[in-house]
């Protein structure tokens, strides 16, 4: 039995959601791994020598990436990069005086600042269902990092650098978003993880960070988030190019979720309440794709 067009195309139309999908798991699987990494190196300089890794990697990978190569390849992929340099800077720099819980948090903040974000900058305006998405989301990202975060918290220079970073990362995506498309993916994520690293190692001197002593843990850590890293990258600027800011982003809301069930396998400890905030959000990316009003196609 032949298949219908529409049969053929439903699965190229969710093509992009699920390569989004795949990397959020990757990310989640690349915290235990930064775990291990940090007890050996400061944040900076990890998050420089593993950005620089994947860009190293990513132009061995693809000899003619920079044939072709324009300066708005490189002012558009330069932009998103600083957002990501100030993004990472912002949340080490709020992690040293509050809780890591308070930190996720603050910085899950993402999530509800992107649709905000694009309706107040591009006038673009999410569906109901999308802004239903983001609100389940978020409440999920509430049980994940405990309601004592919440409760908790105070406006001190930790949670304010927290709240930036959290902006930083919105224009991440929302930038991604404009430039995907307009920028060959693998170029833009060439030029984004180099610019993250080139910034990481140019703040250690602003924050004292020293440089450590090299070892078999640091490098094999380096090594495979460089390789996460590049993929994930790339996935996201081709991604973005056919699915919107906002969906996006309740894709990589599940990031957590992800980490916590690979932090299982580790023999880390779920509360129920944390279950239920990633219930919620898995749920909040089926519930965005409902359309109200939507009448059934016939075949």
């Amino acid at each position: 039995m032949m298949k219908t067009e529409r049969e053929d195309a439903a699965p190229r139309r969710f093509l992009p959601e699920l390569v989004l999908v795949g990397i959020t798991i990757l990310w989640g699987g690349t915290f235990l791994i930064t775990k291990i990494g940090l007890g050996h190196s400061g944040p900076l300089f990890f998050v420089g020598l593993r950005f620089g890794v994947a860009a190293l990697l990513l132009a061995l990978a693809s000899p003619s990436i920079f044939r072709g190569c324009t300066r708005f390849d490189l002012i558009g992929s330069g932009m998103i990069g600083l957002t990501m340099v100030a993004g990472y800077a912002l949340q080490t720099s709020g992690l040293q005086s509050i809780p890591s819980s308070t930190s996720a948090f603050l910085t899950a903040l993402y999530v509800p600042f992107v649709p905000i974000l694009q309706l107040l900058i591009f006038r673009q305006r999410p569906r109901t269902m999308v802004w239903v998405g983001i609100a389940m989301a978020f409440a999920g990202l509430v049980l994940l990092a405990g309601p004592s975060a919440v409760a908790t918290l105070t406006l001190g220079p930790g949670e304010a650098l927290s709240v930036l970073s959290a902006i930083a990362f919105s224009f991440q995506i929302l930038l991604i978003g404009v430039f995907a498309g307009r920028i060959d993916p693998r170029r833009a994520a060439l030029f984004q993880l180099a610019t993250v690293a080139v910034g990481s190692f140019a703040l250690m001197p602003v924050t004292g960070e020293q440089i450590p002593d090299f070892n078999g843990t640091l490098l094999a850590c380096a090594g495979a988030l460089g390789v996460a890293s590049a993929i994930i990258q790339v996935a996201m600027n081709w991604g973005q190019n056919h699915v919107s800011a906002a969906r996006a982003t309740l894709i990589y809301a599940a990031e957590p979720v992800y980490a916590g069930l690979i932090g299982v396998l580790a023999g880390e400890h779920l509360t129920v309440l944390a279950i239920a905030g990633g219930v919620l959000i898995v749920a909040s990316v089926i519930v965005s794709e409902l359309r109200l009003g939507a009448k059934p196609q016939t075949a």
